[in-house]
């Protein structure tokens, strides 16, 4: 069973930047993407970032392209998420989201991902 464990979040003013981090306890399915969502209150959870675990390609949701980036340990079944120029829109509890079976649809559909994180609070403010 996967588990996944997150940290770094915190409170930050417009402009700072925010490293979360995501270890996984029994991860082995490689053929996968995993990465991050995000869900502000009384919105939709939302695709943030997701990385390749056998690979290096990426994908980021379009609000976030050219500020965050995702990266991974495999050494140490890491998935980082680097967030700079954070803006109150940014604001959100992040989830570490991990795809455990073979799945042929879009990267940032939720049922893709089948092990969750409990969630780590980003706020900004301004």
């Amino acid at each position: 069973q996967v588990q996944l464990r997150e940290s770094g979040g915190g409170s930050v003013q417009t402009g700072g930047s925010l490293r979360l981090s995501c270890a996984a306890s029994g991860y082995r399915y490689t053929d996968a993407f995993w990465g991050w969502f995000r869900q502000a209150p009384g919105k939709e959870r939302e695709a943030v970032a997701v990385i390749y675990r056998a690979g290096t390609g990426t994908q980021y949701v379009d609000s976030v392209k050219g500020r965050f980036t995702i990266s991974q340990d495999n050494a140490k079944n890491t998935v980082y998420l680097q967030m700079n120029s954070l803006k109150p829109s940014d604001t959100a509890m992040y989830y570490c989201a991990a795809q455990t079976r073979a799945f042929s649809g879009r990267w940032d559909f939720r049922g893709r991902y089948s092990s969750w994180g409990q969630g780590t609070q980003v706020t900004v403010s301004s």
